[in-house]
């Protein structure tokens, strides 16, 4: 129960990485809150926790507006009265040549990706700056360190919430509040899968390529994101702040000979 008695606040967590990391904190005894932009995942998220014998609530919430924000965040602060983990997971991939991106595109990828991050931190931070207390874990990826083609548009989000997470430290580690980021690698989740099989004409071959990528072999799993995450928001993590966690099989710092 390494969460026991934490009020965690999870973004886009209606399905995918943060569902699973919902699903697990709930494990370890958090109280979860549910946010995303489709209602009825959130919900049946939030429903399936509560079914398990956790305890979660779903509040909506687009983290790109920032009066929605603010509203969910002071709903949260009205029902609960603290957040002690903020998992910024919300985000959308991009996929293109830079000069074939179109603006409202690339507007489109840097305001939930970046922006996301920024609005809800925003809001989320003077409630842990009054209680003394608090973690933050930021969604980057594995692609802010290294090159990947067609990824220009991701890779410039992911490395801005790498860059944001560090600043972020050390303007709020006098209050108490750590703030670190996930890198993870690729991520068996259903929206990868659903992307592979559009992208491709031959999804098993495109998945046999991308675990050449990776030291291990293997995609990840949502899983294995979520354990990560459940480190950095406990206590365990008590001594790591500003810090980027790869979840990447070998990706970055790894090479096949």
């Amino acid at each position: 129960m390494r969460l026991q008695h934490k009020i965690a606040l999870i973004t886009g967590a209606g399905s995918g990485i943060g569902k699973t990391t919902a699903l697990r904190f709930a494990e370890e005894g958090a109280v979860v809150i549910i946010n995303d932009v489709d209602q009825d995942k959130g919900m049946a998220a939030a429903a399936q926790i509560n079914e398990q014998g956790g305890s979660a609530h779903f509040i909506y919430a687009d983290v790109t507006a920032p009066d929605s924000v603010k509203a969910m965040v002071e709903e949260a602060i009205a029902r609960y009265g603290r957040i002690d983990v903020l998992f910024n997971n919300a985000g959308i991939s991009g996929v293109g040549l830079l000069h074939e991106i179109e603006p409202d595109t690339w507007e489109r990828i840097m305001d939930v990706n970046i922006n996301g991050v920024y609005l809800v931190s925003k809001y989320v931070l003077p409630y842990m700056m009054e209680q003394g207390s608090g973690s933050i874990i930021n969604m980057s990826s594995c692609v802010a360190e290294i090159g990947l083609a067609k990824r220009a548009s991701y890779a410039a989000t992911k490395g801005a919430v790498l860059a944001m997470t560090k600043s972020m430290q050390v303007d709020y580690a006098p209050y108490g509040i750590r703030v670190n980021a996930l890198l993870p690698g690729t991520i068996f989740t259903p929206f990868v899968e659903q992307y592979l099989n559009n992208a491709y004409d031959d999804p098993e071959l495109a998945i046999a390529s991308i675990k050449t990528r990776q030291l291990s072999g293997e995609l990840g799993l949502p899983e294995d994101v979520a354990n990560a995450a459940l480190f950095l928001a406990s206590d365990e993590a008590r001594f790591i702040m500003g810090s980027p966690l790869y979840i990447d099989g070998g990706v970055v710092f790894g090479k096949n000979a």
